[in-house]
């Protein structure tokens, strides 16, 4: 079956971003996919603007703590207990507030495509101006050029750190840098030996970072022998294996296959994949890599629509934008995000979150299947996540309490929609076409849904009724899962 302009619309907005928003709905039929691919470029092109949420005080103190080791002084208990506990504090703030931008910014392209680099150059630090410093760097550079975004990442505090170069020095070089820059970031596990692991760490010798989150360059502690990577010859530093690494055409095709596999389909076309990879090693321009995605034909094939399942992060803004609303426990959404397996800001490991079909499982998505009737209804969540105190934020001996039952861990999803303005999408719709329209709207899966079953469940007693009823019971579906 050949797709509809308004599939192929919300195709586009799935994957570019994260979904339609409701004042976009009725927008959806008519609109052309090259307009509103230009939209998508346009509104994304402007320099995000930094998001710091650290406490002042919490600041002063990294930037004083280079100084105090200078001094041989060392912090207090108390001003350990506060880093600790503003930098857990600060990174919830991080993660929500980004979360916000996922669903009300009009840079929708720039976000979607930070959420893909988030999860690429994983790392996980509790400190929330390393945390606050490497969002920046993805979102300045995630439709630049990737040999930028690559060398920024690299000299980030918050990946120095968490792989550990800071204890990299000439004669005990610490390869897992190196390692993890070859395997995961650039070119892909079996296209590279050890020899040239070990050769690359002994170049990033001296690559560390201060309290205050500047790179330093400790030459003292920079081996400057000669070293081989790859088959190249000299007195390499750091900057010059990242150049070597993206010279390299395997480091195009890694990370067009990457790309490919979340913005597209995880059954990879090879021939597609090669003959992106052969333009984007040109470059290495990621906005121009996108765009020849999204612009294809075969982009909108049948086989690319609704075969992808939506990530944690991707269900919870999808839902905010068509579904508009404010939560007044915004803190809900990181517990949301804990129990179905992709919190911010936490990824599991280097390698980030696996995606796909580990999103689901049977815990997983029966919550994913009521979260909607939880929120039209004001339910409580009352599922305890993994006891994990990095993702508690600090807080694992401090669960929330239900509303009513103060023994009862829980919460309520306290949030208000604004039905009239998504309901407003549906005004010109005949009452008799409403569920086949609703349904076309939500659903990118190529099955829908059987009316027989669904209007078992749907209150027909108004036309508000119908369209409010109608949609959580499609949103409490496992094709919606699908995008």
């Amino acid at each position: 079956m050949v797709p509809s302009n308004q599939l192929k619309n919300q195709h586009l907005l799935w994957r570019a971003g994260f979904g339609p928003a409701a004042e976009n709905l009725s927008d959806l039929h008519s609109a052309s996919q090259k307009s509103l691919l230009k939209s998508l470029f346009r509104s994304s092109q402007k320099t995000p603007a930094y998001i710091d949420v650290a406490d002042p005080e919490l600041k002063d103190l990294y930037m004083n703590m280079d100084e105090m080791a200078k001094q041989k002084k060392q912090l207090s208990e108390d001003q350990r207990k506060l880093l600790r506990d503003k930098s857990a504090l600060g990174i919830k703030t991080l993660n929500l507030t980004w979360l916000d931008q996922m669903v009300t910014s009009e840079e929708q392209l720039r976000e979607k495509m930070s959420l893909f680099w988030h999860g690429h150059f994983a790392s996980r630090v509790q400190n929330i101006l390393y945390q606050q410093q490497l969002l920046d760097i993805i979102r300045r550079n995630a439709l630049g050029k990737f040999p930028d975004l690559l060398r920024e990442v690299s000299k980030s505090a918050s990946m120095i750190n968490f792989l550990n170069n800071n204890q990299n020095r000439k004669d005990h070089p610490n390869e897992n840098f190196a390692r993890e820059v070859m395997e995961l970031f650039t070119m892909g596990r079996g296209n590279y030996t050890e020899d040239d692991i070990k050769e690359a760490a002994r170049a990033f010798t001296g690559w560390g970072a201060n309290q205050a989150g500047d790179f330093v360059f400790r030459k003292p502690l920079h081996d400057e022998g000669n070293k081989t990577v790859l088959g190249k010859t000299g007195n390499f530093d750091g900057d010059d294996v990242l150049n070597i690494l993206t010279d390299h055409p395997q480091t195009a095709t890694y990370i067009t296959r990457k790309i490919y596999r979340y913005f597209v389909n995880e059954q990879v076309d090879e021939s597609k994949v090669e003959w992106l990879a052969k333009r984007f090693y040109r470059h290495y321009d990621i906005s121009e890599l996108m765009h020849d995605i999204f612009s294809s034909d075969w982009f909108y094939d049948p086989a690319n629509i609704g075969c992808q399942i939506k990530s944690p992060v991707e269900l919870i803004a999808g839902i905010r934008r068509t579904l508009p609303m404010k939560i007044s426990n915004e803190d809900v959404q990181l517990t949301l995000q804990r129990l179905l397996g992709q919190q911010l800001f936490y990824p599991p490991n280097v390698a980030g979150w696996p995606g796909g079909k580990n999103w689901i499982d049977s815990s997983s998505l029966m919550l994913r299947m009521r979260l909607p009737q939880m929120i039209y209804m004001e339910q409580e969540l009352n599922m305890k996540p993994k006891d994990d105190d990095d993702q508690m934020m600090g807080m694992k001996d401090k669960p929330p309490v239900a509303k009513g039952n103060p023994k009862k861990p829980g919460q309520m999803i306290s949030a208000l929609v604004d039905w009239p303005l998504y309901s407003s999408a549906y005004e010109k719709v005949a009452r008799e076409n409403l569920l086949k329209e609703i349904s076309n709207t939500l659903l990118q899966a190529p099955t829908g849904v059987s009316d027989t079953i669904l209007n078992k469940y749907i209150d027909a007693g108004s036309r508000e009724n119908f369209i409010k009823s109608a949609t959580i019971q499609l949103m409490s579906t496992p094709e919606y899962q699908l995008c």
